[in-house]
């Protein structure tokens, strides 16, 4: 088991650029948008991606403005 990485230094490679863009992207994201329990977590919580991707697609939408309620 220990020559699996030495091995296969490739895949610990090919893991390292798909997940770095991603990772940037939404924490550049979660800092705009002022989501600091979003950049923590995504800073922390390594998933090779997926969190990332589900942030920066479904969560980091900025409500609109008919979204959004109106203050009386």
């Amino acid at each position: 088991m220990e020559q699996f990485p030495i091995q296969n230094q490739w895949i610990i490679w090919l893991a390292v650029l798909w997940t770095i863009p991603w990772k940037g992207v939404a924490l550049w994201k979660a800092a705009k948008n002022n989501h600091k329990w979003w950049f923590v977590a995504l800073l922390v919580i390594n998933t090779l991606g997926i969190l990332e991707i589900l942030y920066i697609f479904v969560f980091s939408k900025r409500k609109t403005l008919s979204q959004q309620p109106l203050s009386q």
